[in-house]
């Protein structure tokens, strides 16, 4: 399992130098790609009760979003673990995605989080700051952010 995380890293998330200065846009997706599974983990530990409805919410919002395979998002959330675990804030996560992301993706990242929050059909006060954080620290419109929670409220009613 170490050996495929770290393929992983090394393959998709680490930057390699490019010549003259280039940007290489995939690196720049697989960063964005990591910290998106990194605030997916902070949105399973913010009430301190990681479900198995959330972890799940988790790995289809990672293949549904990234057009990843089963493997691909198993090692996503993995890393996506440790860096969430080894992060002393969001803003590491949050400059990223607001930087590389433009405001459908963004609207899109705060999506992802309700639907990860309203897996287990309950929202704690620590979810909903959690990803009001979140949105404000990525420039999403409040009525977004009101928006995205019901839609995924709804969802989460329909689906149970």
């Amino acid at each position: 399992m170490l050996r495929s995380i770290q393929r992983f890293y090394n393959d998709l998330i680490q930057p390699r130098p490019e010549p003259d200065g280039v940007t290489n846009q995939a690196i720049n997706d697989r960063s964005l790609r990591l910290a998106t599974a990194a605030l997916l983990i902070e949105a399973t530990r913010a009430d301190r009760d990681v479900s198995r409805a959330e972890m799940a919410a988790v790995d289809g919002a990672l293949k549904e979003a990234f057009g990843l395979s089963e493997t691909e998002a198993h090692e996503l959330i993995a890393l996506g673990e440790q860096q969430a675990s080894e992060a002393v804030s969001l803003y590491e996560f949050t400059h990223l995605i607001d930087k590389g992301f433009d405001a459908d993706q963004k609207r899109e990242i705060v999506a992802l989080l309700w639907r990860v929050v309203f897996a287990d059909r309950r929202m704690e006060a620590h979810e909903e700051a959690l990803v009001r954080r979140v949105a404000e620290l990525i420039h999403v419109p409040h009525k977004d952010f009101i928006d995205t929670k019901l839609e995924a409220r709804k969802a989460a009613r329909r689906d149970g």
